[in-house]
């Protein structure tokens, strides 16, 4: 896939590895729309990253702002080529003491919010397999919690590994409509995560890591499909 001025949707675009993610595609002159919730913070940020980059205010758990969104963006540049599905929200603790908002907040963010937004981008990118043979690619990170489960994140690996068994679903979907899914399973990541524990991982891995083998993907031939990745920390502990 070439990238310049192919358009890219980011969700969860306004902090952490989102931003990366948007800065990088800038960079390789992609058309970058951005959502997240702080449009504000976006609309400041835009001037850094650079006109290529375009905030959209959007909350994933809200069906009728996703739509908005993917509408806006199909006004603007007639075309979806990548979406990146990254926003998420982690609140931990023990199952049996686990608030209810905090279970629904997660499993709204990190798994409702993949299925709302893959379910608005895959129209077109099937419109558009249909006029050049190939539709897009949609990129689904989760984490190495959607591998292994832990004590204190019943819920977080709950909605996680949802994303995993969405995505290998969704891939055997529509593959044949020339569409790629790729689900990345990151370990510890310097990043501001919302709702981030404490971690024995010291040496964490950079966002800029994750956005270099983001790159790598994209630009794979159109007939070669990375359906899942797993990344970690070389030396967790330095």
């Amino acid at each position: 896939m070439k990238l310049k001025d192919s358009v890219a949707v980011v969700t969860g675009a306004s902090s952490g590895i989102g931003l990366e993610f948007a800065r990088t595609l800038v960079a390789h002159q992609m058309q970058v729309f951005g959502l997240a919730r702080r449009l504000d913070v976006m609309n400041e940020l835009r001037a850094e990253i650079g006109e290529r980059f375009h905030p959209i205010r959007c909350d994933v758990r809200s069906e009728a702002d996703v739509q908005s969104a993917f509408d806006a963006v199909l006004a603007r540049a007639g075309r979806l080529d990548v979406l990146i599905n990254n926003a998420g929200i982690g609140r931990f603790g023990d199952a049996a003491e686990l608030e209810i908002e905090d279970w629904n907040v997660q499993m709204e963010t990190n798994l409702r919010g993949v299925f709302l937004c893959s379910r608005a981008a895959t129209p077109q990118m099937r419109k558009q397999n249909e006029e050049t043979n190939f539709g897009g690619y949609i990129i689904n990170i989760a984490s190495i919690a959607g591998l292994l489960g832990n004590p204190g994140l019943s819920a977080y690996n709950a909605s996680k590994f949802g994303v995993r068994g969405f995505s290998e679903s969704l891939m055997k979907e529509v593959r044949q409509d020339g569409i790629k899914v790729t689900c990345i399973y990151p370990g510890s990541v310097q990043s501001a995560f919302s709702g981030q524990r404490e971690s024995s991982t010291t040496n964490k891995m950079l966002p800029q890591d994750l956005a270099e083998t983001l790159v790598h993907l994209l630009e794979t031939r159109d007939n070669y499909l990375i359906s899942e990745l797993v990344m970690r920390p070389l030396r967790p502990r330095g």
